[in-house]
């Protein structure tokens, strides 16, 4: 049997070696647990200070020499760095830039310039709905055939499913590296290899699983990568997203949003566009330096606990959320829609239960905040650096008290 009491949890925090980490985040006092940091992370509270520093010094002090002093290079080794830190990719392949949108689909564009004979996209139905989306507008403009994956609710893309959708057409597969709803957690490396054993180049979007999932990109040979960085990066709303395109094809690939600052010459003004010979052509314009701010005090932490460690709380965080679950929500007719084994799960546990949608909002009332995924599922989102096992336990004994009245 599992304990579920407040000792119980406390015992864990005191013997978790990342235990000095929750308190380098701005914790409200009005939010007794959050468990949402697959969805927005906390600030850091060196963020606070960066922000403010920002606008007194570099902003109003430097004016507009900060973009010879840094800005104009920010995008690029503040790319270098976050794919140090968590990507596993080497420098002069990731960029920071526009929305995850924007990105997605300026790299799947230009994958498919890189297969001009090849007339069809692979992705799923459980993917997010703008990788969907994006994916549906460019096939109708492009005259592009979709070939769908249909994985189980509680599941994900397995490298079968995708060997059974490719054909000698395939020119791209666009899957995310943790499923959205379910967390569940695809095998990169084998369905990479699969993909190119058919011809076909991957997109992989890793807005579930950076910093906080072990990602080797330049091991595994991924093409190209996409990503948020305002859940596990708590870079803050709408903090610019990232791109990674594989060093062998960036010459190779064109993107379509031409704009000034991908440009071989940016400051020519010149009357005809030339991309730029490296990273930096995949990017299009001014890019967002107060919101490329708040990033940089996380991937510091990230840097200071190593992603093994993240990755190894999250597993036992998730583990002892499952463990809950089955004691208390279990028996009240709650059933979990997330893989059980812990290779295959990403750091948030998705439950379901007809109920949700109302417990939810009573959750939120009283300072417990996960979030709700339709049709009836609450993802309990669990970012290692900030979250704690108490809010874990609270969390989960808030929905039973709900559940039981």
């Amino acid at each position: 049997m599992t304990d579920t009491s407040v000792n119980a949890a406390e015992s864990l925090d005191g013997a978790d070696s990342l235990a000095a980490f929750p308190a380098k985040f701005v914790r409200s006092p009005e939010v007794r647990a959050y468990l949402d940091g697959n969805s927005l992370g906390r600030p850091t509270i060196a963020s606070a200070a960066r922000l403010a520093e920002f606008v007194d010094e570099q902003w109003g002090g430097r004016l507009i020499r900060g973009w010879d002093e840094s800005w104009y290079d920010l995008p690029l080794t503040l790319g270098d760095r976050l794919g140090a830190a968590t990507l596993g990719a080497a420098p002069g392949q990731t960029f920071i830039g526009d929305s995850t949108t924007v990105v997605l689909y300026k790299l799947i564009r230009a994958a498919l310039t890189a297969r001009p004979d090849r007339s069809e996209i692979v992705i799923d139905t459980g993917n997010f709905p703008t990788d969907r989306y994006i994916v549906e507008g460019i096939a109708a403009e492009l005259g592009k055939t979709l070939r769908w994956i249909d994985p189980p609710i509680e599941g994900g893309v397995t490298a079968n499913a995708v060997q059974a959708a490719l054909t000698e057409n395939t020119a791209l597969v666009v899957i995310s590296h943790v499923a959205y709803r379910s967390g569940y957690l695809a095998d990169m490396p084998g369905i990479t290899a699969i993909a190119h054993d058919a011809g076909a180049l991957v997109l992989w979007d890793l807005c579930h699983s950076a910093g906080v999932v072990d990602t080797q990109l330049d091991e595994w040979g991924v093409d190209l990568a996409a990503g948020c960085t305002y859940k596990y990066l708590n870079g803050g709303p709408g903090s610019p997203a990232f791109g990674y395109v594989r060093s062998e094809h960036i010459e190779s690939m064109t993107q379509p949003i031409q704009g000034w600052m991908g440009s071989s010459s940016p400051f020519e003004m010149g009357p005809g566009y030339a991309p730029h010979h490296g990273i930096r052509r995949f990017i299009s314009g001014t890019p967002s330096i107060v919101g490329s701010l708040a990033m940089q005090d996380m991937l510091g932490l990230i840097e200071q606990a190593g992603i093994p460690a993240i990755r190894a709380k999250s597993v036992a965080m998730t583990e002892y959320a499952l463990e809950l679950v089955d004691e208390l929500l279990t028996p009240l007719g709650v059933t979990v829609s997330s893989p059980r084994n812990a290779d295959e799960r990403g750091s948030h546990v998705t439950i379901d239960h007809e109920s949700f949608a109302e417990v939810n909002a009573a959750l939120w009332k009283q300072g417990i905040i996960p979030d709700f995924r339709r049709p009836n599922g609450i993802r309990l989102g669990l970012s290692p650096l900030s979250t704690t096992y108490a809010e874990v336990q609270l969390g989960i004994e808030a929905i039973h008290a709900q559940l039981v009245k």
